[in-house]
């Protein structure tokens, strides 16, 4: 279960309750957010819906917590509820949840995370004339129509040569078209200029030097600062994505190599004890003991879980460096992973093998995807 999945499980849930009349409430959430539990909170989610409704309702938020809790135990997919300070609800997901989201990310390929939320919206963007305005909005378009909306762009001037060439964006953008026929008419987008002409960087470095800032954050190109954008180093965010995907593809072809697949399932075996390269733990960033596969898959899987809600996220706010900064923490997540997907020396296969490869085989279609949305090229080979 996603956390898309989760939110509409728990909206259902308020809804029903309405209708049954445990629940007395004029005007519904469009829709529930849910996250990773915070301080003192468990499980696999957390919700704050209760505490929401709990003025509108003229009941206390942990009465309602439990109202809400009673129902969700109910759900498929749904394994404890609890109901923590104030009225946090804190879901936690069956034991195949995380396989059933490695299927779900390999079924829908690329397209993980894409929706028809938006279906049937027009959107108008309209964009200086100005390269990085231009880069700005062809990402935000990409991620709008993955989304299901219908993204009109015009720009106020006709884009440059070197900008469609190199920067990949289109070469049809209308210019100096009166906006306001759309259902959505958005303020033209006029993020920081870059202080630099970003084409001598080529097409996949100078989008994402353009991209991975915040819109009201200064690119960093010019003189000594381009240099980093294309460095082949842990310093640069672009090449840890790029690379991290780039592994889980020849982790792919190596494992084809050795006669096995991809497979779903749990990523350790029965006596398994932490796992490395090196057939050790791995220390923890602070250097007080090792981490478990399960362990530091955990991380991996929420971000993984959490990529539909960040697409959304990213259309709403018109904002790719959202999209960008997820897909270096994804990266990050699955770095730790990559050297316990394969059997080592003589040691043969296992099914965890197969896990492993398959929750790595994930994160590169997630990172291939996103960076697709970018504009962004995802090489089989760095």
């Amino acid at each position: 279960m996603t956390p898309v999945e989760l939110s509409r499980t728990v909206l259902h849930a308020v809804r029903r309750a309405v209708d049954e009349g445990e629940l007395a409430v004029a005007v519904l959430p469009e829709r529930v957010v849910v996250a990773p539990p915070g301080p003192g909170g468990c499980g696999d989610y957390a919700t704050n819906v209760a505490l929401q409704l709990a003025r509108p309702a003229g009941q206390p938020a942990p009465a309602l917590a439990e109202l809400l809790r009673t129902r969700l135990l109910r759900t498929d997919g749904i394994s404890d509820v609890v109901v923590t300070g104030p009225g946090f609800l804190n879901i936690s997901l069956d034991g195949d949840a995380d396989g059933r989201l490695v299927r779900d990310i390999l079924r829908a390929g690329l397209r993980y995370g894409h929706s028809d939320t938006l279906a049937g919206q027009t959107v108008e963007l309209h964009a200086a004339h100005d390269a990085r305005a231009v880069v700005l909005m062809d990402a935000v378009a990409r991620v709008l129509r993955s989304q299901g909306a219908r993204p009109r762009l015009t720009c106020a001037g006709p884009p440059e040569d070197a900008w469609v060439r190199i920067l990949g964006v289109p070469s049809d953008i209308p210019s100096d078209i009166p906006a306001g026929t759309g259902t959505g008419t958005d303020a033209p987008l006029r993020p920081v200029p870059a202080p630099a002409d970003p084409t001598p960087l080529g097409r996949d470095a100078a989008r994402w030097a353009l991209l991975h800032p915040a819109p009201h954050d200064r690119p960093h190109i010019g003189d000594s600062q381009s240099e980093q954008h294309l460095a082949q180093r842990e310093t640069n965010p672009l090449f840890r994505v790029r690379y991290a995907h780039a592994r889980t593809r020849a982790l792919l072809r190596n494992a084809a190599d050795l006669g096995f697949t991809p497979e779903p399932g749990p990523l350790t075996s029965e006596g398994d004890g932490p796992v490395t390269s090196e057939g050790e733990g791995p220390l923890t960033p602070e250097g007080d003991g090792p981490l478990t596969v399960d362990g530091e898959a955990h991380g991996l899987i929420q971000l993984l879980a959490d990529h539909p809600r960040v697409l959304a996220a990213t259309a709403a706010r018109r904002a790719p460096d959202r999209l960008a900064r997820h897909l270096v923490a994804v990266a990050d997540a699955l770095a730790p992973l990559l050297p316990s997907a394969l059997p080592l020396g003589d040691e043969k296969p296992s099914a965890a093998h197969r896990a492993r490869l398959a929750l790595a085989e994930a994160a590169g279609t997630v990172l291939a995807g996103g960076l697709s949305l970018l504009g962004i090229d995802a090489p089989e080979h760095l």
